[in-house]
């Protein structure tokens, strides 16, 4: 088995920029993730990161991250210790032994989920993530696109209540009967999934994700340090590229059925000077108009950076007035076939007159 690397806490700061990034505006607040992930550093807590490749097919591996609205977990602050216990719940009641956890998304304090379990419950993080960004349903997951198991998850609130669901017909009902529990939890929760084996997580996870977050992260403390442009710097170490800038006219958000919806309005600057942008918003960032016409849609990235600083804007920390680049980053391709477009383009999302064209 391959060693892989330890999460010290020199990385933190690295790690929750480059997921902030890729959570294309959810996931949760990473800044929050990243000071608990701290904590439990500095109590002795030890995070290893595996390659896909370092486990038997056979061992028994759990998604874990929070479900919810992401500014919940701005203005209600988690526990702690809500995903250890949904971990525990699955694994009590698959009763089976797990030998790993995977990030259920590697978007915003989502990355930071499986590291802080895993030095809650001393077991190793594998080095990847079933969405590559990150997405407000369960069903638009790779692993549950391309077949793994889905039928069982439990759910962990601040109060200490545990439900777990089982025997669930699809993906998309346990996103259902998830979203309708996590509202009553107060629209935020701690989430584990049905184990899996190695050799599913092999087959559908998107690889390499936390070893990327790390890169971006990284790249962009070294713009900053070297007075580079942030910005270009982001666009060259993602592969994507400066879809608009400006500033933010409006903002709109309201928390519906567990989820945020809205649009943030744009007024345009420098290169997009006279011209204006809208973004829906669904917990993520889902469409980028400019001047009316789609330029980004899902499953690509898009995500408001500081003009200034290159720093990821969530969509619970979009206000009036900032100053932002729009960057649109392309999708990894387990994302972009027929299969998975069904699931997470943008008819999935409401907008059946939109056709998917990758970056």
């Amino acid at each position: 088995m391959s060693d892989g690397f330890l999460i010290r806490e020199g990385d933190l700061a690295a790690l929750s920029l480059g997921a902030a990034l890729l959570g294309t505006g959810g996931g949760g607040n990473p800044y929050l993730g990243m000071l608990r992930t701290r904590e439990l550093l500095r109590k002795g807590g030890e995070i290893r990161i595996l390659p896909l490749e370092a486990l038997a097919d056979e061992a028994q591996v759990c998604t874990v991250g929070g479900i919810g609205a992401p500014v919940i977990g701005v203005e209600k602050l988690a526990e702690g210790g809500e995903t250890y216990r949904a971990l525990k719940a699955v694994a009590d009641t698959a009763g089976v032994e797990i030998s790993a956890l995977i990030a259920a998304e590697i978007g915003g304090a989502n990355a930071m989920a499986p590291m802080i379990v895993a030095a809650q419950a001393g077991l190793p993080v594998i080095d990847g993530d079933g969405m590559g960004r990150a997405f407000p349903e369960v069903q638009m997951s790779t692993f549950a696109i391309y077949g793994a198991r889905s039928d069982m998850a439990a759910l962990a609130d601040d109060k200490g209540n545990v439900v777990v669901v089982r025997h669930v017909a699809s993906a998309k009902w346990m996103e259902r009967f998830l979203r309708a529990t996590v509202v009553e939890m107060g629209a935020g929760g701690g989430a584990a999934g049905a184990p899996m084996s190695m050799a599913e997580v092999r087959r559908a996870a998107i690889p390499g994700t936390v070893s990327q977050a790390l890169e971006i992260g990284a790249a962009l403390l070294d713009a900053r340090k070297k007075r580079h442009d942030p910005v270009a710097r982001l666009a060259e170490v993602t592969g994507g590229r400066v879809c608009f800038a400006g500033k933010i006219t409006d903002v709109r958000r309201e928390l519906t059925g567990g989820f945020v919806r809205g649009h943030a309005e744009l007024t345009g600057a420098e290169a997009w000077q006279g011209s204006t942008a809208r973004i829906a918003i669904q917990n993520e960032n889902l469409v980028l108009w400019v001047d009316g016409e789609p330029r980004v849609c899902v499953p690509d990235l898009i995500m408001n950076v500081d003009l200034d600083t290159g720093e990821p804007i969530t969509t619970e920390m979009l206000r009036y007035g900032q100053r932002v680049a729009v960057l649109g980053i392309p999708a990894h391709p387990l994302l972009t076939s027929p299969e998975a477009l069904a699931v997470v383009g943008p008819e999935a999302f409401g907008y059946p007159e939109l056709t998917f064209t990758p970056l």
